[in-house]
């Protein structure tokens, strides 16, 4: 797509201003990396994006991940069509009115794929593909970014687990971190996705964006040094790691250990996931009845996406998104960081195409790419609470610093690939 130069490098005004922002929230802005370092770390992030984006080999590499994508669709339905019947994707017994398309219920027809998914991650994890890729990506942010081997096996692990289990892979660390390293950890949760749902966010942007699964995969690794620098300006540390990891600590038993507790896991997943939409929506549809009873602006109701969209619309606006569309990119950043990523892509992928142009809705699927919605601060600080009981209360104190530093991290990474384009 032929941009404007200086629309391309609009991105840079918004680099510039969450830096900035990250600096004014930070605990102790004498601390603060030196500008080297920063400089290095914002390189990586670029260096990332053109490597996976750019290079042919690794982008035609991440595109052949939808056609597994679509074999896992293919698969799933047939164990859902089973149990569900044409709820879940089985040949419907009635005719369809004409001008009708097949009804698609959300619970059982798409769902489920998460619990196939989950269990499918589960027994690669412990087959050993997934630690090698994890290992690999540890590697790489240790030996660029100066990190903890701690944090670097946290770094690798939240590319393909969530907020609950990518700390169980540094359980054994967690109590010896120091505060910033903590907080790195919880930064690192907060600004990717998980590969369980990553699959079901590409199958529902698949109709909207060529390669979904490939961007996603992209928005999480370039998201990884942003997440890092962020971490360091906000809850600086004195630059010496205090915790190194030789090995993750997640284990399973057996082959069909992993199965049953991947499973299982996804199972918890699926539920809360309807249980989050289910909520999520009907508060949404109560507060708008609420703000309908105040005076209309600009002839129209005042609802939850419009304020959302002013709200939004100045950062999405720095990160590369024309004015014009900022404030539908900024109702749609709104809905994930109130609400959650999921419900802001399904209002993505049912947008009118006129809405928002292909450039920005690609900078605006990498800026929604991460898990800091105000549901995950609550796992978040569940599950290191658990896992150390003496961190809770720091854990608690870091929870909605780690959430603005998630948002921001995945905003850096929607600059980044507005700048290097496609």
């Amino acid at each position: 797509m032929t941009v404007p130069l200086w629309l391309r490098f609009q991105g840079l005004l918004g680099l510039a201003a969450i830096l900035a922002i990250a600096w004014l929230l930070s605990e102790r802005r004498p601390a603060v990396p030196r500008w080297r370092w920063i400089g290095g770390a914002l390189l990586l992030q670029f260096v990332l994006a053109i490597v996976v984006v750019r290079v042919p080999l690794i982008w035609e590499a991440l595109r052949w991940g939808n056609e597994g994508i679509r074999a896992l669709e293919a698969a799933t339905r047939v164990g859902s069509s089973y149990l569900f019947g044409y709820l879940g994707g089985a040949e419907l017994p009635f005719a369809l009115r004409p001008g009708m398309s097949r009804p698609v219920v959300i619970a059982f027809d798409i769902l489920p794929l998460v619990i196939v998914t989950s269990a499918v991650a589960a027994l690669l994890w412990h087959w050993g593909i997934l630690r090698a890729i994890v290992r690999a990506l540890s590697w790489l942010t240790q030996r660029t970014l100066g990190v903890g081997g701690a944090v670097g096996l946290s770094a690798g692990a939240n590319i393909f687990l969530g907020v609950v289990e990518a700390p169980l892979v540094v359980r054994a660390y967690l109590e010896r971190m120091s505060r910033a390293e903590l907080f790195m950890v919880m930064t690192l949760g907060m600004s990717t996705v998980s590969g369980v749902v990553l699959i079901l966010y590409a199958s529902t942007l698949s109709a909207v964006i060529d390669n979904a699964l490939g961007h996603l995969v992209a928005a999480s690794i370039i998201s990884l040094p942003a997440a890092l620098l962020l971490a360091r300006i906000m809850v600086p540390d004195d630059g010496t790691p205090r915790t190194a990891a030789s090995a993750a600590d997640l284990k399973f038993e057996s082959s069909i250990d992993a199965l049953v507790r991947g499973t299982l896991d996804g199972l918890q997943l699926f539920l809360a996931i309807i249980a989050i939409l289910l909520v999520v929506f009907a508060l949404v549809a109560l507060t708008d009845q609420v703000l309908a009873q105040l005076p209309a602006i600009d002839g129209a109701p005042l609802t939850l996406k419009r304020m959302f969209g002013a709200v939004f619309a100045p950062l999405l606006w720095l990160i590369g998104v024309p004015w014009s569309e900022a404030p539908a990119a900024g109702a749609l950043m709104g809905t994930k960081v109130i609400l959650n990523e999921y419900v802001a892509y399904q209002e993505l992928a049912a947008l009118d195409p006129a809405i928002l142009g292909a450039r920005s809705r690609l900078i605006t699927v990498y800026a929604l790419c991460g898990f800091a919605n105000l549901a995950s601060i609550g796992l978040l600080l569940s599950t290191i609470g658990t896992l150390a009981p003496s961190r809770r209360a720091e854990t608690a104190a870091l929870g909605i610093k780690s959430w603005i530093s998630g948002n921001l991290a995945t905003a850096m990474t929607g600059a980044v690939i507005g700048i290097v384009g496609m």
